[in-house]
Order: C-alpha cells, then sequence, then structure tokens
C-alpha cells in the first residue's frame, strides 16, 4: 500500500510541475514563452527579441502571431484558437455595443497590462486615428486571459501568458510598437463574396487593401488615416506634409514593387469574387424561384403547415422554373404491382365500360385481376416540366425516351398518381412531391387491398355492360337556319 500511495503522489506532483513549466515561475509578466513556442524559433530561423505582429480573424476565432525571421521578412510562427470574442462581424461603433474591434491598431509598451484580473492583457487602443475620424467611442478593449468577453478578444490564461511574453521579448529587441490587424474573417475572394451583402462590404474592401499589402510583402504596412480612411505603404510627395484622419490626403507614393504586386492580386481576386458572385446569385434566383412555386401549390391544395423558408432538399438546385417548357416522358415498361395508397380504377370495369377495349385489357379482365390484387402492370410517369413535383426526377427533353411512346406491357396499362406511397417505388423511384410534402393520412387509414375478381363476376360484368343502352351520335350536320 504504501508503494502505491508513493506513485500516485508522485504522479500529482508530476502533474503540478507541468503545469507549473507552462506557465513558468516567478511574476507572470516576466515569465519567458513556453518551450513549444520556443522550439520554432531556430526552426523558422527567428531571433527570440525579433519584432511580431498579430492578424486576427473573427469568423475564423483565430489569433495568429507573426514574427520576424532573419530574412527581414515575417513568417507565421504559431495560431492561438480564441476562446471568446463579443459581438458579430463587423467593427465596434460605440461604447456598450460589446462589439470587438476591427481594423488596424499599433500596441506600445504603455498599452500593456502586466496587471490584468484577466491574468495578463494588452490594450488595443481603439479608438485610433480612423475610429475617432467617425466618431465611433469605446475603451478597454483588450486581448486579455480569462476567456471573458465584454467587447475583447478573450484568450485563456496559457495563451495569453505566450502572447504577453513574446510582445514583451519584442519590445526589448528594440521594435518601438507592434500591429495588431483586426478582421471580420480570412480576406480571400470567397468570404468577400458570402459576406457581399453585408452593409460592411466597403470597410471590408478597405481593410483587404491593407491584407494585400502584407500578403504580398510579408511585412506589416505602414498605416496612416486620411479623408476617413485607411491608406497604407504612403509616402506624401512633400517633405512634412502629415496625414490628417479627417483633412484630404496630401498627394503621396506608394513603391512601385508593392503597387504593382498589390494591383496585380487585387485583379486576381475582383476576376474570382465577380464569378462566384454571379453563381451565388444564380443560386439565390433559383431558390427564390423554387420556393414561390412550392408556396403557390400549398395554397392552391390548402397545406397551412409548409414552411417556405425551409431549404431547399439535397439535389434540388436545379428546380423547374414555373414557366419551364412542357417535356414529354416516356413511361417505361415495368412489371411492378401498383404501391398500395395509389388511387387507379379497376382494371376490370374500366375494360368493359369500353366499346374498343385493347386485347391486353380484356386478358386482365378475364382473369378478374386488379391493381391491388397483385396485377402486373407498366405505370407511366407523368409527363411535362411538373413531371419532377411529382416523381422527384425529370426526363431529358433531348433524350429518346422522351420523344418515343411507351409500350403497353402484357398485364395492361394503369393511370399513373402523383399520391406514391412510403418507400422507394417498384422503379427505383424518389417519391412525388405531393406524397413528400402533404399529408394523407398514416399507414394505418390506408385501404386495404381489393378482393379478388372471379371469372365469372367479370363475364357478369362484361355482360351487363354489353346490354347496356349505348348513345349514338349524330353525324347529319344541323339544318342551317
Amino acid at each position: 500500500m504504501r508503494t502505491v500511495g508513493a506513485v500516485m503522489l508522485a504522479g500529482l506532483l508530476a502533474g503540478c510541475q507541468a503545469d507549473e513549466l507552462y506557465l513558468g515561475s516567478g511574476p507572470k509578466h516576466l515569465r519567458e514563452v513556453s518551450p513549444e513556442v520556443r522550439a520554432k524559433f531556430a526552426e523558422l530561423k527567428m531571433e527570440p527579441n525579433s519584432p511580431i505582429m498579430i492578424r486576427i480573424f473573427k469568423e475564423e476565432s483565430t489569433l495568429e502571431v507573426w514574427k520576424q525571421t532573419r530574412s527581414g521578412r515575417f513568417a507565421l510562427l504559431e495560431d492561438f484558437e480564441i476562446c471568446k470574442w463579443s459581438g458579430e462581424l463587423g467593427p465596434k461603433f460605440k461604447e456598450g455595443d460589446r462589439q470587438a474591434p476591427e481594423g488596424f491598431y499599433e500596441i506600445t509598451p504603455g498599452l500593456m497590462n502586466p496587471n490584468s484580473s484577466y491574468h495578463l492583457a494588452f490594450n488595443l487602443g481603439f479608438p485610433n486615428d480612423f475610429d475617432q475620424a467617425h466618431n465611433r467611442t469605446g475603451s478597454n478593449l483588450m486581448v486579455h486571459g480569462a476567456c471573458s468577453s465584454r467587447g475583447c478578444y478573450a484568450m485563456t490564461d496559457q495563451q495569453v501568458q505566450d502572447i504577453y511574453a513574446l510582445a514583451r521579448d519584442s519590445f526589448k529587441g528594440g521594435q518601438r510598437s507592434f500591429q495588431v490587424q483586426a478582421f471580420p474573417f480570412r480576406m480571400t475572394a470567397e468570404n468577400m463574396a458570402r459576406h457581399r451583402n453585408s452593409p460592411h462590404i466597403e470597410f471590408w474592401r478597405m481593410l483587404k487593401t491593407g491584407y494585400d499589402h502584407f500578403e504580398v510583402t510579408r511585412m506589416p504596412p505602414k498605416v496612416d488615416v486620411c479623408e476617413k480612411r485607411y491608406v497604407f505603404d504612403a509616402t506624401p510627395l512633400v517633405a512634412g506634409v502629415p496625414f490628417r484622419a479627417t483633412a484630404q490626403c496630401p498627394k503621396f507614393d506608394v513603391p512601385d514593387a508593392i503597387e504593382v504586386a498589390v494591383a496585380a492580386k487585387q485583379k486576381k481576386d475582383e476576376a474570382q469574387f465577380q464569378t462566384l458572385v454571379a453563381e451565388l446569385d444564380a443560386k439565390d434566383a433559383r431558390e427564390k424561384r423554387w420556393k414561390e412555386t412550392q408556396t403557390k401549390i400549398a395554397a392552391f391544395v390548402g397545406n397551412r403547415d409548409f414552411d417556405p423558408s425551409a431549404p431547399l432538399p439535397a439535389g434540388s438546385d436545379d428546380a423547374p422554373a414555373a414557366d419551364a417548357p412542357q417535356v414529354a416522358a416516356a413511361a417505361p415498361a415495368a412489371t411492378t404491382p401498383a404501391q398500395p395508397g395509389a388511387i387507379t380504377p379497376p382494371v376490370a370495369a374500366t375494360a368493359t365500360a369500353q366499346a374498343g377495349a385493347s386485347a391486353p385489357a380484356q386478358a386482365i379482365a378475364a382473369a378478374g385481376e386488379t391493381p391491388r390484387s397483385g396485377a402486373t402492370a407498366a405505370t407511366p410517369r407523368p409527363n411535362g416540366a411538373f413531371a419532377s413535383l411529382f416523381t422527384g426526377q425529370q426526363t431529358p427533353s433531348g433524350s429518346a425516351s422522351a420523344a418515343a411512346p411507351a409500350p403497353a406491357s402484357q398485364s395492361g396499362e394503369v393511370a399513373a398518381t402523383a399520391f406514391a406511397a412510403e418507400g422507394a417505388s417498384g422503379q427505383g423511384e424518389t417519391k412525388g412531391f405531393l406524397k413528400r410534402w402533404f399529408s394523407f393520412g398514416d399507414s394505418a387509414e390506408e385501404a386495404p387491398d381489393l378482393p379478388q375478381l372471379t371469372p365469372e363476376a367479370a363475364a357478369a360484368a362484361a355482360a351487363n355492360a354489353a346490354a347496356a343502352p349505348v348513345a349514338q351520335v349524330s353525324r347529319v350536320p344541323a339544318a342551317k337556319p
């Protein structure tokens, strides 16, 4: 027992030492970077005290720490999952809106808070010159620990411990401030297209310009504000003329290499953006047209439970438009019994009621079979552009089967019905639109199979039909008045 107790105690002590090693020792604001992060310095050719830069992406809940390599450019050192951030996509407007800010912020040593109630923190410096030019208000917007946010970007204590240590060491190495770039999402053409209808899209396009400057140079861009907008890597042509946030921008120049590279990237992104927007708009139009059709049908049949906001079923992106041309659909020959619940007339009565009944129909009448009693008959599919509403499938307008008439099976023909039963049909088709969308009673209420019609009963029915008087239609033209 003493041995077991000693092993358990050693395990607990080892766990405590591991946690302490990760968080470091001594005052929290002086602790070293964790061994896991420090091990990447040599691999990425970084000095421990080299400058850093931070990028934040709300939608991805990601905070990236970039660090300068010996080449002078920056490389991604570590990305951390943001524990919590407040509000939604878009900038912060006013104090108390609990919105995490978006934009470009410079963090100086004076904004570092070693005595934060949230373990460790640094202030973003909101509102910056751009925010003030737009009369945006707020205070104490932080990146901090404790995983609790009311307008901040909250990390775990272990994460903010590393971030704080990396920032502190960069100041020791001579960096006067480090840049934080806060974005709603990664500024790709795909994401911009997805959010094209946001009221913040023009603000995000401006942020994307700064994003692109870093993407092509791997250097934090020089950020200024004039005419209430951000400008990047700009140098005034007249020495001593500053950028003022609310004043007209002075004439400035952007280095040719950066300007050309950014323009090429933006041209490529814009072409992809326009293509994606066209595809998304077309999809939205199809969904709108499809839901309008569903709504009209639901209103026609009186379905009060229909939800027009429900998403399209899988594979319904190409649902037929209301003005689509009719397509003739062939009825494939099949030898399956009619499905339970199908509304079809008894075949024997139908055959004897017509003077010129076909031979297959007479054969069915003689055999005394009905669709409900197991007769095998081909089931023609509905024709026209709305066939998919009832069968879940469409017949290509250019196919041979669309033009050719359907051959009747040896057992006779049975009229198709939209009210398909549950499950897969005998032809392997998905069930019809109306059965899927409207309720016709549960299986317990379905009519049972009709009884077998004997040959004697069939013959009697045929004799009665033959004896019935048939109204003669006169073919003599009516006399003119």
